[in-house]
């Protein structure tokens, strides 16, 4: 047993105006398109989706998102802050399009920051959470250094993070760990709603390999980006 058919599916794309490491980072052309065009573009070719929603608080990503045909849910300046939880953004725009009448059975969550995720993710991470017993489905990517081997410091020194038996194991000893790459979440509207997080105990990982995992934070991100969808189109 699995969760069904899709039923009504939302994709919601957040994108406030704000970011700290790339000025406009939302907006800012990544292979001759917007940045956040490549999620509204997977988001749009997906056989699932039934809407899809851009929030943002800020009038020139409005209009873009206007460009290539998807609505907007406007957000409140205070939930367009550095501190502001995705969780908060998605309730909010759950709420605002229930006031409207309209209710959706599925929630999927596309940060623009990752714009190598394809629609064939999208689709393929859906497939897994209707396909099975679970409560979410949030797509994982491989972690390149074990987190076994990681390190704090403590006054002046370096002391291990978890047991020092394991800074002394070889990597291929030591158990597979994944990290959430930001690229998708998926849940049940109604359990979202109970539990306000994407992370419940019954969470299917959707695994992506690294070079579709990239997170555009930095200007670098942003330059490996544009490489990889060069190599990708034949054009490098």
């Amino acid at each position: 047993m699995g969760n069904g058919n899709a039923g009504k599916t939302i994709a919601i794309i957040p994108a406030r105006g704000g970011s700290k490491g790339i000025p406009r980072k939302n907006i800012r052309l990544l292979a001759g398109k917007p940045l956040i065009g490549h999620t509204i573009e997977a988001a749009l070719r997906s056989e699932y989706t039934s809407r899809v929603i851009v929030s943002t608080e800020d009038q020139e990503i409005a209009d873009v998102a206007g460009d290539y045909g998807v609505e907007v849910v406007r957000r409140p300046e205070e939930l367009a802050k550095d501190d502001t939880s995705t969780v908060d953004v998605v309730l909010q725009v759950i709420r605002e399009l229930r006031e409207q009448g309209h209710e959706y059975d599925t929630i999927i969550l596309l940060q623009p920051t990752s714009p190598m995720r394809t629609t064939q993710d999208v689709d393929g991470a859906l497939e897994l959470f209707l396909n099975n017993e679970c409560e979410s489905v949030i797509s994982v990517s491989e972690s390149k250094h074990p987190p076994y081997w990681a390190f704090k410091v403590d006054g002046n020194y370096l002391k291990p993070l978890f047991d020092q038996k394991y800074s002394e194991m070889r990597r291929q000893d030591l158990p597979k760990t994944y990290f959430p790459n930001g690229a998708i979440y998926i849940v049940k509207t109604k359990k979202f709603e109970e539990c306000a997080s994407f992370c419940l105990p019954q969470t299917i990982p959707y695994i992506m390999p690294a070079e579709t995992s990239v997170d555009i934070d930095t200007k670098a991100d942003l330059m490996f980006a544009e490489t990889l969808l060069k190599k990708k189109s034949g054009r490098f």
